[in-house]
């Protein structure tokens, strides 16, 4: 077995270490959500704390590690009777981006069930994390039904099983722990509210820290067990106060005050629903328990509250992570009686007196719209250098999926119909490859009517391989939606330009809830460009789309062709997951020789391959032009204008998209 690197000599993660070591103490806190860029140690912190749990007393020889004192009256391997119980280490078990279902709930032991006809059930990896630590790497990679099931067994303290004609349950009390990188991709909120505490993590921007990061990893690389002896003392003095933290934590005193505290942050923080609260509560008296002080005290309140809330208080998928500590500070001293101050100020209790970021300064740029040039597109504004400063997006609304036609096998998400491990059984075949998932009826009626021929003598079947049957299932699957957005001076117009801007938000948005990658390519001026190549960080795309700046002539061609490469590109890495393009623009084109017979020729590219997309048509005024109709037939997709992209106008909007491609592939 490998030689850990020691926990204790991770070098300046101090809050990560922090929220690790009070789960260890009150595992009730519900986990730990590490999110941080990579090469931060998230990892190597994780595993190191395993080796500081102390020992676990389990029954010997139950799988699902039952306390000898109090042994689980439901658990699968009981009734126990203790005669003979072992002390452990306790568990560190890792869960694969990849698992499937089985592997982590536990399932019918097909084996036994068809050799020998008996009813068996196989644990699965919840089960061997019983009283030990579940750390999920990557965990915002990992499929929405995996964690769903994993955060409800985190909760309840057991997992229930019922699949297959198994009934079970059985004790699943286990430490969470998932580390993350933002960058590939956020948790839904939901899912962000089922972990107790987040730590962000992030490298060290002073040189000295640095250098001793990589003097202890290089001197850990160079030996590994001589680095360990070197940090064996302050190991065994952590792994010492955390069993007397764990033996004080019944006795600490979580009074009334600091109860009002816990109360009055959550309510000025605008968190959903009460385990905030439940969360900070445990988090402070466990808190005291690590100081070794059977009082919870304001400080105990106030570094809860910096690691149960600020995964809670974003209101929308976009809003970053954090907390303001001011806002913090402020909250607590008045939740403490300590300030009596009727008189809140001029500003109010909020204070400060500075206008709301959304407000903007009044007056703001109403007439600073530039005028139009001989093209009818507006020149740019004075030392511009031919575009215009970035518009911000109108609020965004709500709208229904959109979605690629046909069935397709790409990753598992939320927007469009396709082959998938998990889903509505719609039927059974013979598998292609390796068996996954055994569809046991079908598998039974292929054997059947063969074991007399195959001398069967006993209860179980007599199988052989052609018997066996795939379960085939339908699902939903994610897709890569591509939006390719004009930002010419034809579309520069401020309320234009910010309608536009919300438009392709509120389809960022529609993306984020149904697990999709995104890209984004723009075109003004003279070429265009991959502002974001795909990626699952729809945040990411949201922030570009913000900064985009505006101005120049419109070439139309360039930004298709652009596009064009990046789903070529994508179709090599990634065959399975299908392209949804969503083309934002006026239809006009400028610049160049033939502007407008070049982009008919771009766009009949995708025509040619199917590629479903949709014309969001931004133009405006009482005279029309239809261009973007023109363009969406050369695509052989189908055009919405910005009225009609609403939910209530766009179910017509799929039915066209699924219509028009269906047609083009007859």
């Amino acid at each position: 077995m490998s030689t850990r690197f020691p926990f204790t000599a991770v070098v300046g993660q101090q809050d990560l270490q922090l929220a690790l070591l009070l789960n260890a103490v009150a595992p009730n806190i519900g986990g730990v959500l590490v999110r941080g860029e990579k090469g931060t140690a998230k990892s190597t912190a994780v595993r190191a704390l395993a080796a500081l749990l102390p020992e676990v007393e389990v029954v010997a020889g139950c799988r699902f590690s039952c306390d000898p004192a109090s042994p689980d009256p439901t658990c699968p391997d009981g009734p126990h009777i203790v005669e003979a119980a072992e002390a452990r280490a306790a568990r560190m078990v890792e869960l694969p981006v990849g698992a499937s279902e089985d592997r982590l709930v536990g399932a019918l032991d097909i084996e036994r069930a068809l050799a020998e006809g008996v009813k068996a059930f196989e644990p699965g990896l919840l089960a061997a994390a019983n009283r030990g630590i579940l750390y999920v790497d990557e965990v915002n990679l990992l499929h929405d039904h995996l964690v769903d099931v994993l955060l409800d067994a985190a909760a309840m303290g057991a997992s229930y099983v019922e699949r297959e004609g198994v009934s079970v349950r059985h004790a699943a009390r286990f430490l969470l722990v998932g580390t993350m990188n933002p960058e590939e991709g956020e948790l839904r909120p939901q899912l962000l509210d089922r972990f107790g505490l987040t730590v962000e993590v992030a490298a060290s921007r002073e040189p000295d820290q640095r250098v001793e990061v990589v003097r202890r990893r290089l001197a850990y690389d160079d030996d590994p067990a001589g680095f360990a002896a070197r940090w064996a003392d302050e190991e065994s003095a952590v792994r010492q106060r955390i069993v007397a933290a764990r033996e004080l934590l019944p006795k600490v005193r979580l009074g009334d005050g600091a109860l009002k505290q816990i109360a009055a942050t959550c309510a000025a923080f605008e968190v959903d629903g009460m385990r905030a609260d439940i969360v900070m509560a445990r988090t402070a008296t466990a808190l005291a328990a690590w100081d070794g002080r059977s009082d919870v005290l304001a400080e105990d309140v106030r570094q809860a509250a910096l690691l149960a809330l600020p995964h809670r208080r974003r209101r929308n998928p976009f809003d970053a992570p954090g907390l303001d500590e001011d806002k913090l500070d402020q909250t607590l001293e008045e939740s403490a009686g300590e300030d009596d101050d009727p008189d809140p100020g001029p500003d109010g209790p909020g204070g400060g007196g500075q206008p709301s970021p959304d407000e903007g300064p009044q007056g703001g740029d109403a007439g600073a719209r530039p005028e139009a040039g001989e093209d009818g597109e507006p020149q740019p504004a004075a030392g511009g250098a031919g575009q215009q400063a970035p518009a911000r997006a109108a609020e965004p609304f709500r709208t229904k999926a959109l979605t690629v036609p046909g069935v397709g096998t790409g990753a598992a998400g939320r927007r469009s119909r396709a082959r998938t491990e998990r889903g509505r059984t719609t039927g059974a075949l013979r598998p292609r490859g390796a068996l996954t998932k055994l569809h046991l009826a079908a598998t039974v009626r292929a054997a059947a009517p063969h074991q007399r021929a195959r001398g069967r003598s006993g209860p179980g079947l007599v199988l052989r391989r052609d018997d066996l049957r795939q379960a085939a299932r339908e699902g939903r699957e994610g897709n890569l939606v591509l939006f390719v957005v004009d930002a010419s001076g034809s579309m520069a117009a401020r309320q234009r330009m910010s309608a536009v801007k919300g438009a392709v938000l509120s389809l960022l948005l529609d993306a984020y809830q149904r697990r999709d990658k995104v890209g984004l390519v723009t075109f003004r001026g003279t070429a265009a460009e991959v502002a974001l190549p795909p990626t699952s960080s729809v945040d990411a795309a949201a922030a570009r789309l913000e900064s985009l700046p505006t101005g120049g002539r419109t070439p139309l061609a360039a930004g298709l062709l652009k596009a064009h490469d990046v789903l070529r590109v994508e179709r090599l890495r990634d065959p399975s997951r299908r392209a949804l393009l969503v083309v934002v623009t006026d239809g006009r084109a400028t610049g160049g020789p033939e502007p407008v017979a070049l982009a008919g020729r771009a766009a009949r590219l995708f025509g040619a391959e199917s590629v479903a997309s949709v014309v969001v048509d931004c133009e405006s005024g009482p005279v029309r032009l239809g261009l973007a109709g023109r363009l969406a037939e050369e695509l052989g997709g189908t055009a919405v204008t910005l009225e009609e992209l609403r939910a209530d106008a766009i179910a017509g909007l799929v039915r066209d998209v699924r219509g028009t491609t269906s047609r083009r592939a007859a």
